[in-house]
């Protein structure tokens, strides 16, 4: 049977009534004071953990393939695994928060996340490793959802605007933070430190949420939608894996992955159609009819995109091709992720007051295209610290402008259980839109980086005037330092060859930052849909 009926278990218990009363719609459910401040550390906490973790393990591979004996394909399933069992808990959380409650779900998430961490780091076998990072993954995928929820809840409808501010500048630090933090710790320590550090962190979380987090459990009506998980699992799975396999596996070019595209392909249309048919969805998509929140939706989408694939080719360029370390790159990311911070409490204040919240989204992406022409222009061997840095910042002024009024328009106007809908959907399409717009980025520059090589080749033909002048130029400085002539003769030659090598590669890079700010602008017409009306508020009676 594809379905099975809900047990009397599942119903709120007749302790819990007074509770749900209190959660229903049209009465406040806000907190005030201290306790609203410490389940908003909690929550925005247990949300940059998660994204951390996305992003942390990326510049530690090299030192876990060394100490496990694996090679760094197999290493890759690490981040991989994480990958997709987040993306695919993420829209379940609030089917999860109302079967088993939002405070047992979230408190179990952590609680679950935090042992994985512990048990991650103890791993002794690559094996053994990739399977705790797919459990934590299950962990780490209420955290983000989830806390948009709570803190949605947990401030009145005039706050709002704050609230997603607080939530946006999560979500930006922990991507920024990862590979930052993740080099710190590798370089310093052992690779096991980049795991271990979650464990503290999180028993405190746990006990915090489980003490102030509120939300009981709400009678489902009908039957547990077990085909539409099923489906969802197999679509959003396959294709997280497309992704982040598809360039290590020369993508189509592989059984493995074409197998995986078709079976992802079937997995989401069988998904979709069977959570528009059927009467109790796992996943209400029913709620894109709202054109707020499906324009809300592809803007986060394009969000991710911009942000994810911008923080994937910066270091890897300034890493790969100007030498930097993982923390000297991670430091100049930090100021302009401490700007979108403090700007996104700027954006919610200015909303507040009645600003224009388009005019705050186009201006927001306009800054990141901005960001996207001075890296291109910036690309070069020269580059330096202070080349890169006023750039930074201005790519932070505009995620700072974009994320608030984005996440709010996603959310306005809806109620109950649909808020809780709505933020797990648009929090898995702007992960999924990152993971898209790192894999179609890094194939574009890949695939850049070989056609210039080849146009460059020619150029270092001996036959060439100025070719011929430098290539005698550098055999006589290392026969002068005493090498034979055939020596002299291969290494000028591989100097000239690297010279091409790394043209074709800032080339490359360049084109591919253009390429974000192209898909930067092609969003901003969407904005111009969107219908902001001052005074909207998200209606959360009975989103527990």
């Amino acid at each position: 049977m594809a379905d099975l009926a809900l047990s009397p278990d599942h119903a709120a218990p007749a302790s819990e009534q007074d509770q749900a009363a209190a959660d229903a719609p049209g009465q406040p459910t806000h907190e005030v004071g201290f306790r609203k401040w410490l389940i908003t550390i909690t929550v925005i906490t247990c949300a940059i953990m998660e994204l951390i973790d996305t992003s942390i393990v990326n510049v530690a591979t090299r030192q876990i393939a060394g100490n496990l004996g694996a090679t760094i394909d197999e290493t890759a399933w690490v981040i991989t695994a994480y990958a997709v069992s987040n993306i695919i808990v993420i829209p379940l959380t609030g089917f999860l928060s109302d079967l088993i409650g939002r405070k047992v779900y979230f408190s179990a998430s952590v609680a679950l996340f935090t042992g994985a961490s512990f048990l991650c780091g103890f791993s002794g076998s690559i094996e053994t490793l990739i399977f705790w990072r797919f459990v934590q993954g299950i962990g780490g995928g209420a955290l983000l959802a989830t806390a948009q929820t709570v803190l949605v809840e947990t401030f009145p409808p005039e706050e709002l605007d704050k609230a997603n501010g607080i939530f946006g500048a999560g979500i930006v630090m922990g991507p920024t933070l990862g590979p930052l933090l993740g080099g710190y710790l590798t370089d310093n320590f052992h690779w096991g430190w980049i795991f271990y550090i979650n464990v503290p962190i999180g028993i405190l979380a746990t006990f915090l949420a489980w003490k102030y987090i509120k939300g009981t459990k709400k009678p489902l009506a009908g039957r547990i939608d077990y085909l539409g998980i099923l489906f969802m699992a197999v679509g959003i799975g396959g294709l997280q894996i497309v992704l982040e396999e598809g360039e290590r596996k020369d993508w189509f070019a592989s059984p493995f992955i074409v197998v995986l595209a078709v079976a992802a392909l079937v997995g989401l249309a069988l998904f979709i159609l069977r959570e528009l048919k059927t009467e109790n969805p796992v996943v209400d998509l029913r709620i894109l009819k709202n054109k707020n929140v499906a324009i809300g939706s592809a803007l986060r989408f394009a969000f991710g995109v911009a942000i994810f694939a911008s923080v994937f080719l910066y270091p890897v360029f300034v890493q790969g091709f100007l030498g930097w370390n993982a923390t000297r790159t991670g430091l100049l990311i930090l100021p302009g992720a401490f700007v979108t911070g403090m700007l996104m409490g700027v954006s919610g204040a200015l909303l507040k007051k009645g600003a224009n919240p388009k005019i705050l989204v186009i201006f927001g992406f306009g800054f990141v295209i901005a960001y996207e022409i001075l890296a291109f222009y910036l690309a070069t061997p020269e580059a330096g610290e202070w080349d890169f840095l006023w750039p930074q910042i201005i790519r932070g002024v505009g995620f700072g402008l974009i994320f608030v009024p984005v996440a709010s328009l996603s959310l306005t106007g809806l109620q109950g259980k649909d808020v809780a809908q709505a933020s797990g959907l648009t929090n898995m399409l702007q992960l999924l839109g990152g993971s898209i717009g790192i894999a179609v980025v890094n194939t574009f520059v890949a695939r850049r980086i070989a056609d210039h090589r080849v146009e460059l080749l020619p150029n270092i033909n001996l036959s060439n005037p100025a070719t011929a002048d430098r290539y005698q130029a550098m055999l006589q400085a290392f026969q002068g330092m005493g090498h034979s002539l055939n020596e002299a003769q291969r290494m000028a030659m591989g100097v000239l060859e690297g010279t091409v090598s790394t043209q074709a590669a800032i080339l490359g890079y360049r084109e591919g930052f253009m390429l974000i700010g192209l898909v930067c602008m092609v969003t901003i017409p969407l904005v111009l849909f969107a219908r902001f009306k001052k005074g909207d508020a998200v209606a959360v009676g009975g989103a527990h």
